[in-house]
């Protein structure tokens, strides 16, 4: 393994100012991406989905908790898997406590086409407390372009976030990322940075953990 090269504090300071200024010039195209991303036009969800979850039945609108937006992570599981994806298992433990995201009017929740009957175990033992829908016998999936058929009729997934803005009872599909688009997403900062609001002011602080709002 190659490693950089041993200079002076001073040799390093100069060369950390040089890489800065291009560092702050990614992080403005970043912030002009970001706004960009928000004025992008919006799908009215007209359709009516029914998923299972903890609680029993629930709608997309459900699925908002009352809040504002909502991020939904497509989670690889297929029906006649035994399990869930290892990365998308992986993207999952990166998600800190929803508190933060609650804070600011968003809700975020796992949906999957396995059974809940298959999901509830598994979702045990990798110690997950985060909402978990089974979108199984739904056109859900399909839909939001997760699940894809093949030319032989077979179906496949796909790792993807969806992200929903609710204006009363109206649902609307504001954003969507798949696949290798997911690296470095998995933060609540990353998270907010997808959705319309992004990280709107706080509703209630967020300092310490006895007053997150769930």
């Amino acid at each position: 393994m190659s490693l950089p090269e041993v200079v002076s504090r001073e040799q390093w300071r100069a060369a950390r100012e040089e890489l800065l200024v291009k560092e702050r010039a990614v992080t403005r195209a970043r912030d002009a991406l970001i706004a960009e991303r928000r004025r992008l036009p919006m799908v009215e969800v007209d359709k009516e989905y029914v998923f299972e979850g903890g609680d029993g039945k629930a709608t997309l609108l459900d699925l908002f908790e009352g809040r504002e937006q909502l991020v939904v992570y497509h989670f690889m599981f297929a029906p006649e898997w035994e399990g869930g994806c290892r990365h998308c298992s992986a993207f999952l433990d990166q998600v800190g406590h929803l508190a933060h995201l609650h804070a600011r009017g968003t809700s975020f929740a796992a949906v999957s086409r396995a059974p809940f009957t298959r999901i509830l175990p598994f979702k045990a033992r990798m110690g997950w407390t985060l909402p978990w829908y089974s979108s199984y016998e739904t056109d859900f999936n399909q839909d939001f372009e997760v699940t894809l058929e093949q030319s032989d009729g077979s179906l496949t997934e796909r790792p993807a976030l969806s992200c929903f803005l609710r204006e009363r009872d109206r649902v609307f599909h504001t954003y969507a990322a798949y696949d290798g688009e997911l690296d470095g997403l998995g933060s609540i900062g990353g998270l907010l940075d997808l959705t319309v609001l992004g990280r709107q002011a706080a509703r209630v602080p967020v300092r310490y953990h006895d007053e997150y709002e769930d």
